[in-house]
C-alpha cells in the first residue's frame, strides 16, 4: 500500500473508482499519468487492477462466444412440447 493509501485508509473507494476510469480511458493526460504513478506504487491498487484486467477479458471473451445453432432447435421444440402439453 502506497503512503497515500495509507493517508486516507485504504484504496478501496476512491483509488478503486478512479482505476474503472483509468481502464475505460475517460481520464485526462495528468490524471492517468498520476494513476499508473499510483500503480507503479501501491500494491494493493496494483492487484485489483490485474483483478479487473482479467475480469474484462473474461467477459469480452465471453460475449463473443455464441450458442451452438442446434441449442435453439432444441429449446424451441422443448416450447412446442411444453405448450402442447399445456393445451395451447
Amino acid at each position: 500500500m502506497s503512503e497515500d493509501c495509507q493517508k486516507i485508509g485504504d484504496c478501496a473507494d476512491t483509488r478503486i473508482q478512479r482505476l474503472y476510469e483509468y481502464l475505460d480511458g475517460a481520464l485526462t493526460h495528468g490524471d492517468l499519468e498520476e494513476v499508473k504513478g499510483h500503480l507503479e506504487e501501491c500494491t494493493e491498487c496494483a492487484g485489483e487492477y490485474d483483478l479487473e484486467c482479467i475480469i474484462r477479458s473474461v467477459v469480452k471473451r465471453s460475449c463473443t462466444e455464441k450458442a451452438p445453432s442446434t441449442l435453439k432447435v432444441s429449446i424451441m421444440a422443448r416450447i412446442s412440447q411444453i405448450k402442447m402439453e399445456a393445451g395451447h
